[in-house]
């Protein structure tokens, strides 16, 4: 059984750590204003782009004028799984979500005979999937030192890919990161960066319908230019989703771990005050029995 000192040290230890985590919480709070502004605001911008780009695709007739980020190598076997985290933990399961995800993925594909490399952006992921797969991380990257994400760190990310890509290192690019929902809601999630997924264009309203597009350049020449800078856009997203989905997380885990320290100092408080109380009487005992021996 631990001494009254010894629980009162506890007591005074585990106070201290509350005060922290209450602190981390607030600045988490803070924090995750600005950036679920920030990651609502890219939104729009990401899929007015993905439109664009969409609508620009359907005008190529020509397959063979196509940009070779669109067409891709007409192969599928070499994949690169851009995987995006966070740089610090003390945010509950965020960080291992989308590593696992990432992980479940290259599973599946080493399954079927694909080759898998890995890029890591953010300590956390690296630190997480090197345990099973280091042979495979050919690139890793953190933003530690960066107190606000801006899009020249997302396009440094782009090029990188685009050079590896042009290089002949990889057939298919995949980009993982957790989508920002709400505070306790992050969704872990895939989007296939290369070969560029034109998907549906957007729908024409009633005042455009029927309207016909002359592209200058050709629309060959805007997709060489537009679908670079759409991959650094989607990578400028993903980073905003996961600084809002960090926060938020943080947020929840601070929170958490502060109610968990009250519930202990209260345990702790009920231990120190019967053990004192028990030794109090065991004193008054000794002192009467003395008294009634003399």
């Amino acid at each position: 059984m631990p001494s009254l000192k010894d629980l009162k040290n506890r007591i005074a230890s585990v106070k201290a750590t509350q005060k922290i985590t209450k602190a981390m919480k607030m600045v988490a709070a803070a924090k995750l204003r600005r950036a679920q502004e920030a990651a609502e605001a890219a939104r729009p911008y990401s899929q007015r782009m993905s439109a664009v780009l969409a609508n620009i695709a359907n005008a190529v007739t020509d397959a063979d004028g196509a940009p070779a980020l669109m067409t891709g190598t007409g192969k599928d076997q070499v994949h690169l799984l851009v995987v995006c985290t966070a740089d610090r933990g003390l945010c509950g399961g965020f960080n291992s979500q989308i590593s696992r995800f990432a992980r479940d993925h290259a599973r599946k594909l080493t399954a079927e005979g694909k080759t898998v490399k890995i890029f890591t952006v953010g300590k956390k992921g690296y630190d997480s999937l090197r345990r099973e797969f280091l042979p495979l991380i050919v690139e890793r990257k953190e933003l530690r030192d960066v107190k606000r994400v801006a899009f020249e760190n997302a396009d440094s990310i782009g090029k990188r890919i685009i050079e590896m890509y042009e290089a002949g290192e990889f057939d298919v690019c995949t980009l993982f990161y957790s989508e920002f929902k709400s505070v306790i809601s992050q969704v872990p999630t895939a989007q296939q960066l290369i070969p560029a997924s034109a998907g549906e264009a957007v729908a024409e309203d009633a005042a455009h319908a029927g309207a016909v597009y002359e592209y200058e350049p050709d629309p060959a020449s805007i997709l060489e230019d537009l679908i670079p800078r759409n991959i650094s856009v989607q990578i400028f997203r993903a980073l905003l989703e996961n600084v809002a989905g960090e926060m938020g997380a943080k947020m929840s885990a601070m929170d958490n771990a502060t109610r968990n320290a009250g519930e202990m100092i209260n345990k702790l408080t009920l231990s120190y005050n019967r053990q004192r109380q028990a030794q109090i009487t065991k004193e008054l005992i000794e002192i009467i029995s003395g008294a009634e021996a003399l």
